[in-house]
């Protein structure tokens, strides 16, 4: 993979980011509280932001910032590169102590990833992405699993939800580990582990920034739910949800996925 300038700036970034998280993982990552209900947050993934926003944009103030954790500026839309940002990707596994979380970093220049970076240190894991030159993990290239059949692909997805009666048509598929993070459940697919993802709810941009450039350049496929491109640095950050998959399952997984999503629909409007 080439080196650039931005490119090192990130992997190191990302990589000593980690080493940050695993000192607050260990610890039991400091106090907590919840943003809104369901939304935990803690000292660490403050910590965190405040490390990596310093160390990233103090080598580029003119590139524009988009974290989970700082406060949305209008400024970053009159930015043509953009830092895009999940301090702990899976705060719910990190407050749990299992590794199912990731620092998650991307750079996004007039809407697209560059660049992607995800650490997991808990797993020992440091994937990387250059557009147009691969994803690795630890170094090693990444290729997604190439499975053309429905029949028996692996999902990281609760098994409940898996086999819920809502499905119209019942998935033929094997429910594989479901990290907390967003990222490595897109990961997962990058690296052969798991066939597709789908989530259907609307998910916000830093979640999947660096995750969907390591998708696509092991070779995957990743939309939003309705089949749209993903774009970054949107005024309001948010994807529409999401289908990661090899690329010959892509189009019948997301069809599967809009077909549950409209019947749970029906069933919660009674």
């Amino acid at each position: 993979m080439p080196e650039s300038d931005d490119l090192g700036l990130l992997v190191r970034v990302t990589r000593a980011a980690g080493g940050l998280a695993m000192q607050h993982f260990e610890a039991g990552g400091g106090a907590r509280w919840e943003k809104s209900p369901g939304h935990p947050v803690c000292a660490a993934d403050l910590a965190l932001d405040d490390y990596l926003k310093a160390q990233l944009l103090g080598p580029r103030p003119d590139y524009g910032w988009l974290s989970e954790e700082t406060a949305d500026a209008p400024d970053r839309l009159g930015r043509r590169r953009v830092w895009v940002v999940d301090p702990i990707d899976g705060t719910r596994d990190f407050l749990r102590g299992r590794t199912g979380w990731a620092v998650s970093v991307a750079l996004v220049e007039d809407g697209r990833v560059l660049m992607g970076a995800l650490a997991a240190p808990a797993r020992g894991q440091l994937f990387v992405a250059l557009g147009g030159h691969g994803a690795h993990v630890n170094g090693v290239r990444l290729a997604v699993s190439g499975r053309t059949s429905m029949n028996g692909l692996a999902m990281p997805i609760d098994p409940a939800t898996l086999t819920a009666s809502f499905w119209p048509e019942r998935w033929d598929a094997v429910a594989v580990e479901k990290p907390n993070s967003l990222a490595l459940r897109i990961a997962k697919v990058a690296s052969a582990e798991a066939d597709a993802f789908i989530e259907g709810r609307t998910i916000s941009e830093w979640d999947v920034a660096a995750a969907a450039l390591i998708l696509t350049e092991a070779g995957g496929a990743v939309t939003e739910r309705g089949g749209d491109a993903l774009a970054f640095n949107r005024p309001v950050p948010e994807v529409r949800g999401l289908v990661a998959a090899t690329p010959a399952l892509a189009e019948d997984v997301r069809a599967r996925l809009n077909a549950g999503v409209a019947a749970l629909g029906k069933v919660r409007r009674g």
